[in-house]
């Protein structure tokens, strides 16, 4: 699968957050991030 790479600009305190979470679950920030994104697909309406 190829993989393409983003960046994002965060607020100070969203990237606290992000960075609590991830220590907080053992996952890495991009672990976190995509499964968030891949979350986004379960509030799509359906076609």
């Amino acid at each position: 699968m190829a993989k393409t790479q983003i960046s994002i600009r965060l607020e100070t305190k969203e990237k606290e957050l992000l960075d609590q979470y991830s220590l907080f679950t053992n996952r890495t920030q991009t672990d976190v991030l995509r499964e968030l994104i891949r979350s986004l697909k379960r509030r799509m309406p359906k076609a």
